[in-house]
């Protein structure tokens, strides 16, 4: 009997959120078993909880098929999802913050264009032309604020880094995750920035978002540790520049590179490749 391939696996990093794990993981799944027709996992990535999140991921693990529990000791978003992610054996890696501030309708255009091959990695956008945002001022200027400083100091060219809703192939994961060093939540912004270095496609999805009043979020101590991550890699532009030009030539991003145009030869052929020469060396 054939082993079905696990075509998404939906990752749900949690910390200390025994509150609402339950309901949020039961909404995923039935979500997943109604909407999407191809074999899934939910994976809780617990890191290093300490009420009782572990005991009610245990619990959802006996009575829902497709769920999972990968527990570490260690606090750190950036580092659950690292691992998770590492761990999978699905064909595309999704995440969403476990209060699901973003609206399931955008998970279907989220894997779409990696399940096709089209694009490499997708993010929600609380940016985005056709996004609907419910939140505080302070929250908004936060958010704008961020995303302004993103593309100013490191080029940045999609909208939103910090969207809790993102996914990418599991082939390109394997090659970008080891250039990742942020084990916090500048994990996203830095997987993006080094993505879009590597000159992968990113898709973007407009996402209805509505925010949680409940957030575990510490918005101080987070936009410190963001600005920290910016600068460094606005100082570190370099560093892993032959990194990321392996990953474009291993993915074939380079995009089409021109044939100088020869003169024709005095029997009155061209003396330049043929089109079939031509997309043979392009192919190499």
């Amino acid at each position: 009997m054939s082993v079905e391939t696990t075509v998404l696996d939906v990752v749900i990093p949690v910390h200390n959120e025994q509150h609402i794990v339950d309901g949020s993981v039961r909404t995923v799944h039935r979500n997943l078993t109604q909407q999407f027709p191809y074999p899934f996992r939910i994976t809780i990535a617990d890191s290093g909880s300490t009420d009782a999140t572990a005991l009610v991921a245990r619990r959802l693990v006996r009575e829902l098929p497709g769920v999972h529990l990968h527990a570490l000791t260690q606090k750190g978003r950036g580092l659950a999802l690292r691992r998770a992610w590492e761990a999978s054996d699905a064909m595309v890696l999704a995440y969403m913050d476990v209060d699901l501030s973003t609206d399931l309708d955008a998970l279907a255009p989220l894997v779409a264009p990696l399940m096709s091959g089209h694009s490499d990695v997708a993010i929600g956008s609380r940016l985005a032309h056709g996004s609907h945002v419910v939140r505080g001022l302070k929250r908004e200027f936060i958010s704008r604020s961020y995303n302004f400083i993103v593309h100013a100091a490191l080029g940045a060219r999609f909208s939103d880094a910090q969207c809790g809703f993102k996914a990418i192939r599991a082939d390109v994961a394997k090659q970008l995750l080891p250039l990742v060093v942020d084990n916090s939540w500048f994990f996203d912004t830095e997987l993006l920035v080094l993505a879009e270095r590597a000159g992968l496609r990113i898709h973007e999805v407009p996402v209805d978002w509505y925010d949680d009043p409940d957030s575990r979020v510490q918005i101080v101590s987070t936009a410190r540790d963001d600005l920290r991550g910016v600068w460094r890699l606005h100082r570190m532009r370099r560093a892993a520049s032959y990194e990321l030009e392996e990953l474009r030539n291993l993915l074939g991003r380079n995009g089409i590179v021109a044939e100088p145009v020869l003169p024709q030869s005095s029997s009155g052929g061209s003396s330049a490749p043929s089109r079939a020469s031509r997309l043979a060396h392009s192919s190499n």
